[in-house]
């Protein structure tokens, strides 16, 4: 391979779209092909066929039957999105982490050349279930979404959560949502619709799903659109710091006082939300997928993979 680079990303292009490259750059000519876990792989095999890329790339590994890659002159790799259990010696591992593992281990190891994760603590827990984690980064974000917000201060800060509803993202919203106008979108906001909210958005609260500590790539969405980042604690913090690149709680509690200060002084965090911004520069599409293919294709030339073909 030289010159251009054809990529296919491949994954539920609602949650994904905004994680993949989404025009080319750096030599590398993207496309999305949709597909689902569960879903027929005829029309997938039968439109990457047609497209004959250089490198497929996965999210999520564990939605491709085994094998149904093997055909394909290409390089392939998986790129692991959600959270698993860290100590994999642990007697009780949260049961969402289990379930979470349980779907990995459905992945087959063998159609990936390499295989990424967006955690580097997950990589034990990978290797249980037969995922050799070649490389850790967070979710790179798409163009796109880059300066959807306005970076200023408004009169009247329009503060989002943009998530499923699970109970403990309820115990923390409850008391903001009652003393302030924080809006709750609960469910199928993707695309367009997505970015059309960011721009209504000067303040954006993240939360954990589960009460265990993880990296959500929403967080790397939120602050390339220019929004002022509330967080539960992140794990790993992948280069953010708290307090200069984004707002730190840990209750409620500490969550109230936090949308109680941005309305009574709605530019305060200013300079933290102007270095949220800068810092969201090392997630640009742009500039991480050509470098990690770039790198994969090398890495492949130098020391060969395990990867069936057939």
């Amino acid at each position: 391979m030289s010159g251009e680079l054809r990529v296919a990303f491949v994954g539920q292009e609602a949650y994904f779209s905004s994680c993949a490259l989404d025009r080319p750059a750096g030599g590398v000519i993207p496309t999305f092909v949709d597909h689902r876990a569960g879903a027929d792989p005829a029309p997938l095999l039968s439109a990457l066929h047609q497209l004959a890329p250089d490198v497929v790339v996965v999210f999520r590994p564990e939605i491709i039957p085994p094998g149904a890659l093997a055909s394909l002159d290409a390089l392939t790799l998986g790129f692991t999105t959600e959270p698993l259990p860290r100590d994999v010696g642990a007697a009780l591992p949260h049961p969402d982490l289990v379930t979470r593992l349980g779907e990995l281990a459905g992945a087959d190891p063998t159609q990936f050349d390499r295989v990424v994760a967006f955690d580097p603590l997950s990589a034990p827990a990978a290797a249980e279930v037969g995922i050799d984690v070649w490389r850790s980064l967070p979710l790179p974000v798409a163009d796109r979404v880059y300066g959807t917000a306005p970076v200023h201060a408004a009169p009247r800060p329009r503060i989002a959560f943009i998530g499923y509803s699970t109970a403990h993202r309820e115990r923390f919203l409850v008391d903001a949502k009652h003393h302030h106008d924080v809006l709750h979108v609960a469910s199928g906001l993707f695309g367009d619709r997505l970015l059309e909210q960011f721009g209504r958005t000067d303040v954006a609260i993240n939360l954990h799903g589960e009460p265990y500590p993880t990296f959500e790539n929403r967080v790397c969405l939120h602050l390339a659109a220019g929004h002022l980042v509330l967080s539960e604690p992140l794990s790993p913090t992948h280069g953010l710091e708290p307090g200069i690149d984004f707002l730190e709680f840990t209750t409620p509690e500490g969550l109230l006082r936090l949308v109680d200060g941005i309305h009574a002084r709605p530019d305060v965090f200013r300079a933290v939300r102007l270095r949220g911004r800068r810092k969201a520069e090392q997630f640009r599409a742009s500039r991480v997928w050509p470098r990690l293919l770039a790198d994969l294709r090398a890495d492949v030339e130098a020391f060969g993979s395990a990867r069936v073909r057939g």
